[in-house]
């Protein structure tokens, strides 16, 4: 799925060298590397190995930039941040998506249908028939 920035440019496309990404961070290269190390950002690779930055990379750049000056927070805090919330984002999807079902099973009921029991979401600790 191809995602686009407020520009329309799109989010994921790789296209900033190590110092054009730097400077957009307001960091110093050095900086970036280090930050690859502790596995806060992770770049794409040319084929000749050399580091090429997207618009998200840039905006998790600011925000890990944010965290530290501004929040006092260390690199292992962020970290932690970053990863809490990809988890959010995840837990978000899913709850859309099991609204969306629940919708759809409120739509069928409005409408007098039947609704098959297998579409009927069970708990998580009932996976399957007992």
């Amino acid at each position: 799925m191809e995602r686009r920035d407020e520009t329309g440019r799109e989010e994921e496309r790789a296209v900033y060298i190590i110092s054009v990404a730097a400077e957009l961070a307001g960091v110093h290269p050095q900086t970036l590397r280090i930050y690859e190390r502790k596995g806060l950002v992770a770049p794409k690779r040319t084929a000749g190995n050399t580091r090429r930055y997207s618009d998200r990379d840039i905006r998790l750049l600011r925000q890990i930039q944010d965290l530290t000056q501004e929040g006092g927070i260390n690199l292992a805090g962020v970290k932690m941040v970053i990863e809490l919330q990809a988890q959010l984002e995840a837990l978000r999807a899913k709850t859309d998506e099991l609204q969306a079902a629940l919708d759809e099973l409120d739509r069928a009921e409005s409408e007098g249908k039947i609704v098959p029991l297998s579409s009927v979401l069970l708990p998580p600790w009932r996976t399957g028939p007992q």
